[in-house]
This record gives C-alpha cells, sequence and structure tokens, in this order.
C-alpha cells in the first residue's frame, strides 16, 4: 500500500511538472492545416556587380569657312551649297567615336544676311547639317567670332545648330540659357560642357543682353562650374579660345587658367584660337582635400576646316580620347590620348570640290604603295614637311 501511494505521488509530481514546462514554454502559432511551420532559412543578399563604361571621343579644331571654301562647295544646279565632299576622306573617325566635339568659328545668319568672309563671317547654314551628318555632336560656339552678324547672328546661328541637331555651349539667347550647363550622356556616364573666349574682336556684346556669350573672367567660370557640378557629371570639358594666333606654344596665361580649371573641378580642356596646333600634356593635379587627379588639356587643336594658308594653318590633328567609368568606384578616368594628324589639302586645278581635310599618314601610305593618283610629288613632299611638324609640336600619344 505504501509502495502505491509513492508512485501516484510521484506521477503527479511529474505531471504537474510537466504541465508546468508546457505553460512557460515559448509556443509557435500553428498554420489553419495543423502543421508546424518551419522557419526558413535566411536569404543572402544578392552581390550586384556593376560594370565598367567605356566610351570614345573624338575632337577637332576650328570649323571656320572663307569665301574660297563656300564658292568651291556651291551647287550652282540648284542654288545650294554642299560640303560633304570636304571630309570623305577622315569621315570614319568622326563618325564612329561615341561622341565628337569642335569649334564653330563662324556664324549662320542667314542668306538674307549675305553670305561672308573675314573679318565678320556668315557661312551658309548647310554647313551645320553637313557637320551633323559628318558625326558631330557638340560645337562650342564662343570665340572672338561670335558677333560676326550681332546677337541676330547669335540667335540665328543656335537656331539652325538646334535644327540640325548639334548640341552647343559657349553662346546664349537668355540670361537663364547661359546658366543652363550643357550635359550629354554617353554609354551611361554624363559629360558636362562648357566653353568661353576670351573677347569678340572688339564688337560688343549688347549692354543689354550680357548673356549673349561666355568670356574669360575668373569668377564667371567659377561661378559655370558651380553650376556645372550641380548636374552631378561623370567629366566636366571646356573649350577655351585663347592664346595667340599662329604661335606654336601655349602662352603662361592659358597654363595659369589650365590650373584654375583643374583644380576646381575641370577634367579636359580643348584649346582654340591660335590656328595652329599647340603641345598637349596630362597633368597631376593636387586637389583642395589632398587627393590627386589626372587631367588633360590640348592648348590648341589648330585648324580643321579653315581657307588661311600661313604656315602651320593647315596641318592639324584629330584627337582621339577614351574613357572609362569604374563599375566599382564610379570614377571616370582617360584611357589614352592618341590622334590623327590631317591636313587642309586645296587642289590645283579643278572649278569646284577641291578642298578637302586630308588624313596624311593614309594619303602618303596609299601614294607610296600606288593606289593614290590624286596628289602629285610635290604635294606628297608637302604632306611629309607637314607630319614632321606636327610631331614635333605634338609629340608621342599619351597613355594615362
Amino acid at each position: 500500500m505504501k509502495k502505491i501511494f509513492i508512485i501516484l505521488i510521484s506521477i503527479i509530481i511529474l505531471t504537474l511538472v510537466f504541465l508546468f514546462a508546457i505553460e512557460h514554454s515559448p509556443t509557435e502559432e500553428l498554420p489553419a492545416n495543423g502543421e508546424i511551420m518551419q522557419e526558413e532559412p535566411e536569404k543572402e543578399e544578392p552581390t550586384i556587380v556593376v560594370e565598367d563604361q567605356h566610351f570614345t571621343m573624338s575632337v577637332i579644331g576650328d570649323i571656320m569657312c572663307h569665301n574660297s571654301q563656300y564658292k568651291d562647295a556651291y551647287v550652282s544646279s540648284n542654288d545650294t551649297y554642299d560640303f560633304s565632299y570636304v571630309f570623305e576622306d577622315i569621315r570614319n573617325y568622326i563618325s564612329e567615336a561615341d561622341i565628337s566635339v569642335g569649334n564653330l568659328e563662324t556664324t549662320f545668319a542667314g542668306k538674307a544676311k549675305g553670305y561672308s568672309n573675314y573679318p565678320r563671317f556668315n557661312t551658309p547654314e548647310q554647313l551645320a547639317y553637313d557637320l551633323k551628318d559628318l558625326g558631330i555632336d557638340v560645337l562650342s560656339t564662343a570665340n572672338n567670332h561670335s558677333m560676326d552678324t550681332n546677337f541676330e547672328g547669335v540667335i540665328s546661328t543656335l537656331n539652325y545648330l538646334d535644327d540640325a541637331g548639334i548640341s552647343h555651349t559657349g553662346t546664349n539667347a537668355t540670361a537663364e540659357a547661359q546658366n543652363e550647363i550643357l550635359v550629354k550622356e554617353v554609354n551611361g556616364v554624363k559629360i558636362a560642357f562648357l566653353a568661353f573666349t576670351y573677347g569678340t574682336n572688339g564688337i560688343p556684346i549688347p549692354s543689354s543682353k550680357p548673356f549673349a556669350v561666355n568670356l574669360i573672367d575668373d569668377n564667371f567660370i567659377l561661378q559655370q562650374l558651380s553650376l556645372a557640378k550641380e548636374e552631378e557629371p561623370d567629366l566636366i570639358c571646356v573649350n577655351m579660345h585663347w592664346g595667340y594666333e599662329f604661335h606654336t606654344k601655349q602662352s603662361t596665361e592659358q597654363e595659369r587658367l589650365a590650373d584654375l580649371l583643374f583644380k576646381n573641378g575641370v577634367d579636359v580642356i580643348f584649346g582654340s584660337h591660335p590656328h595652329v596646333l599647340q603641345p598637349m600634356e596630362k597633368k597631376t593635379v593636387t586637389l583642395e582635400d589632398g587627393t590627386t587627379k589626372d587631367c588633360f588639356v590640348i592648348y590648341s587643336l589648330g585648324n580643321f576646316m579653315s581657307g588661311q594658308t600661313k604656315a602651320n594653318a593647315k596641318n592639324s590633328i584629330i584627337l582621339n580620347i577614351s574613357f572609362t567609368k569604374s563599375g566599382e568606384t564610379g570614377k571616370t578616368n582617360i584611357d589614352s590620348v592618341s590622334y590623327v594628324p590631317i591636313y587642309m589639302y586645296k587642289s590645283p586645278s579643278g572649278n569646284t570640290k577641291r578642298y578637302k581635310v586630308l588624313d596624311i599618314e593614309k594619303t602618303i601610305e596609299n601614294y607610296d604603295n600606288g593606289t593614290n593618283t590624286s596628289i602629285g610629288s610635290a604635294t606628297y613632299s608637302t604632306l611629309q614637311a607637314e607630319l614632321s611638324k606636327i610631331k614635333n609640336i605634338m609629340g608621342e600619344n599619351i597613355q594615362f
């Protein structure tokens, strides 16, 4: 009897312990079907890989049009103009680049204004459409000929460029437009473009329209760069119309301005105005925060298209720059800088279509192997001499 009692007491104690354990244990809410939910293992966040973005830029120098050139391009049969033949030899270098940039050193004020030569240029507007067909995407319009046909010519030029589908920077129809920074996106990379000129050949900018032309002024440049930075571009490129005409070496003022631009966020500078080539160089700049970055400047790209005949005014280059935006860091860097030597050739015979931008090295090679009979021995010798001049000024291609 005593054993039975002990057993009963033990059962009661075990039962109470069991019930207590159940009451104080964590509970899981059962689903409607009565099955116990199994806790799913945590999923790892997928790794997002951002690929590097690559793009190429081709850059040309001054696009001018003297009367000898637009007379050459005149098509009498239908009273129009056609400049496309001028670019046939070098078209692929421009059209195959992801973005192409140049300096328009004339105005498009329209036929009614009367087409005109130096010192106040007004060029047949067909040139705008032929430049677009060539592959030009962006033109600087800030130079000493911006006001050649007055403020009305500034507006007309911008309208023709808009109609042709060419972006522009440097001259403006309104004060609001002056503060709208040109930004182009190329292969996922945002590029801001600005342009400034030293002056307008003494032709006054209307006092009521100071916004018409972007003039070189330290404070104004810094204001424009501040606006550009607000766009959060990956790259800032600036066209500078500066220096001394027909000098093949940059001035100390050009160097000062280049340093000012680089230290305030500019990555690449394209120079114009001298009408001849000036050196290019890679510069490593120390910023205010102590970090460094590599920048690039070419002090003058010379003439791309012109009727000028002075020494070195006929030779030039097509500048080729390759860029990469890092998927890891988001920074855009220059990979390399190279160039194609070119020459503004004028055939000694023929009534029209005498002007042509030649690829110098290709023309020399074709003459050597007998596949080019369009030039004679005198032009062949000239091209060899011009090539030597170009290489002497420009040096070797730049690797970054």
